[in-house]
């Protein structure tokens, strides 16, 4: 057997760990980065709850069979098909298409579009962009004034977007054809919290505004809201799958990265570039190192380390090629107390995770360094 079967090259995420908020799609957007090598922190934010019993949808359903809109605005595929499934439920859904063949649709993207038709139904115009914001430009550069305006919620209220159309001068029918409710099961939640305030994961994915609302505010009822905001300013990358998915987190200052087209894939891929690119890799030793979220590559080849190992190993690559002390060391490792001798133990797994004992080079009675090749030296001088 050849080295390259023996060590199949790692995914770009190997060494990773990813935290999904998502409920819907939560396994798709799981094994997309699995795959690729990620450990996934599955905590879904929210639960989608249909409102096919719920009298809200069917009032504004009655109403609107009673009263034709001139526009009605879909806004996403699976609360269009949801809103049809319901009015069929109540014996509406053949008048509700009848109005909905009569009036200006328009449907926000691709798959909204694709269940507006098969619906047996054909949309006015759709935007390119998938965006929302040039939904409400169309429609105010049309004119709204006077205009009665059904819109399609998707999870939740679109204030910004309902808004400027009522200061227009539209009347606005809201249709909401499901809601997004908090967690059943918290635990999973605050375990992600917990991980992202202990800088634990990598990376936070959303892909809803109202999930990545939902998490803030669970941080913010346990006294975390500061913590897990620095984390995602510095240490954690929030990656959303689009720029409405991100307004919240704009609204507490965290910047976001986001693919340029609105999908799982894209955001997946977007990940396989971020993540490897903020990982710090150093010359060291004759060898490759490149330091990743709970393991490391040796040359190319993945090495799970231990997180105590990890902590000590951060701490190293701080100064790469400088001695670090014992006892900086040791304020390095979570939860070690006062015992120097904790250091050596976490270091004596740490080289042994490593599988390269010359990584790492102990200086006797000063503490340890990395064996950082002389060439770099004046590179890394500054540390």
């Amino acid at each position: 057997m050849d080295d390259e079967q023996q060590h199949p090259e790692p995914g770009p995420l190997a060494g990773f760990t990813v935290g999904v908020t998502a409920a819907r799609r939560a396994e798709e957007l799981g094994a997309l980065l699995q795959r690729r090598g990620a450990v996934v922190l599955h905590a879904p934010a929210l639960r989608i709850v249909p409102l096919a019993d719920d009298g809200e949808l069917l009032t504004s359903t009655k109403e609107l069979i009673a009263q034709l809109p001139d526009v009605v605005v879909a806004t996403t595929a699976i609360g269009f098909r949801g809103w049809i499934e319901a009015a069929d439920g109540w014996g509406l859904g053949r008048p509700l298409l009848e109005r909905l063949r009569g009036v200006e649709l328009l449907a926000r993207g691709p798959k909204v579009k694709g269940a507006v038709r098969a619906a047996g139904l054909t949309e006015s115009w759709s935007p390119s962009s998938e965006s929302m914001a040039e939904v409400l430009d169309r429609l105010l550069e049309e004119g709204v004034d006077g205009r009665r305006i059904a819109v399609q919620l998707h999870g939740e209220p679109l204030p910004g977007f309902v808004e400027a159309l009522r200061a227009g001068g539209a009347e606005v029918v809201p249709v909401p054809v499901y809601r997004w409710m908090p967690p059943e099961d918290i635990g999973p939640v605050d375990r992600l919290l917990d991980a992202v305030a202990a800088r634990a994961v990598d990376a936070l994915t959303f892909t809803s505004a109202p999930a990545a609302a939902s998490l803030l505010s669970r941080a913010e009822k346990r006294g975390l809201l500061g913590e897990v905001l620095v984390a995602l300013g510095h240490d954690v990358l929030p990656a959303c799958v689009g720029p409405v998915t991100a307004l919240p987190l704009q609204a507490r200052g965290v910047d976001t990265v986001q693919p340029e087209r609105f999908r799982l894939g894209p955001l997946v891929q977007l990940l396989c570039q971020e993540l490897p690119a903020r990982a710090r890799a150093l010359p060291v030793a004759g060898h490759r190192v490149e330091i990743r979220g709970h393991a490391v590559l040796v040359d190319g080849e993945l090495k799970p380390v231990p997180p105590a190992g990890m902590s000590l190993l951060r701490a190293l690559a701080r100064r790469p090629g400088w001695v670090v002390a014992r006892a900086e060391l040791l304020r390095a490792l979570p939860g070690a107390g006062r015992d120097e001798h904790a250091v050596e133990t976490a270091m004596a797994r740490l080289r042994t995770a490593l599988g390269t004992p010359k990584l790492i080079q102990t200086v006797v009675k000063r503490g340890y360094r990395l064996a950082l090749d002389p060439a770099a030296d004046t590179k890394y001088a500054d540390g």
